[in-house]
């Protein structure tokens, strides 16, 4: 699937000429001010917002400061268009969280860098925290909210990784949301599922067990809510690329 990108502008041949030059890697949605936009928002599992600045109802600043303080959409980047080139407006865009700022008139080509730019190093990003055993998950937050939200949801798996059954409906219950909001934020910060985020975490927690060596391996694959050893050890070597023994053996320093 193509990622979804919302452009926001007042001016038809404005979304019409940028919407068919992003057409051809993105699947491009519209609205013609802000207010419009928060609508598309709550109706699309949006990637990304490229929006004006000036535009009547509710203008660029205002849309890119609710994005960026409301729970359900702080994880997806603002690109600001603008004719105004004056350093207090750049500011103003970024203080409000905007991802990148470009004036108008502007290159389609550099948007289109823009765009790919942003979405690449978020991916990069989620890559690495999924293959990388002792990365925590904070690393995937774009903002205050985020950070908070997954040192919470983090916390609570751990709290409850011996739960083998552990999954989206208990996690939701405990996390006081909807199964549907919990699985939408979680998949948009993380591209992950919920179930395939609890699995990660259990393996990161495992690994981190590994590393101290204070544990069997059979003892730790128990520790987080693995009922098999020999299914753990095809999980970790699948997650991160090496066996449960091989990861300790390499953590652990070699003794005389």
């Amino acid at each position: 699937m193509k990622p979804i990108i919302l452009l926001v502008d007042d001016h038809e041949d404005i979304l019409d000429f940028v919407g068919e030059v992003l057409s051809e890697k993105y699947t491009v949605i519209t609205a013609t001010n802000g207010k419009e936009a928060l609508d598309r928002l709550h109706e699309e599992a949006v990637h990304l917002v490229v929006s004006d600045v000036m535009m009547p109802v509710m203008d660029g600043f205002e849309l890119c400061k609710i994005i960026k303080s409301t729970f359900d959409y702080t994880h997806i980047p603002v690109i600001l268009l603008t004719a105004k080139n004056t350093l207090q407006s750049k500011i103003q865009g970024l203080e409000l969280g905007a991802d990148a700022y470009i004036e108008k008139p502007f290159s389609p080509e550099f948007l289109q860098v823009q765009i790919a730019n942003l979405l690449a190093n978020r991916s990069k990003i989620k890559e690495y925290f999924a293959s990388s055993p002792l990365v925590h998950i904070k690393s995937m937050a774009y903002s205050k909210a985020d950070e908070l939200f997954l040192e919470k949801l983090n916390e609570v798996i751990y709290n409850n990784l011996e739960d083998a059954e552990l999954d989206v409906e208990k996690l939701a219950k405990i996390m006081i949301m909807s199964k549907p909001t919990l699985y939408r934020k979680i998949k948009s910060i993380s591209d992950l599922t919920p179930n395939e985020l609890i699995n990660i975490t259990r393996l990161k927690r495992a690994a981190e067990l590994l590393a101290e060596g204070s544990y069997k391996i059979y003892e730790i694959a128990e520790m987080v809510g693995y009922g098999s050893q020999t299914n753990f050890g095809r999980n970790f070597l699948k997650q991160f690329g090496m066996s449960p023994s091989d990861y300790q053996n390499m953590k652990q320093p070699k003794r005389k």
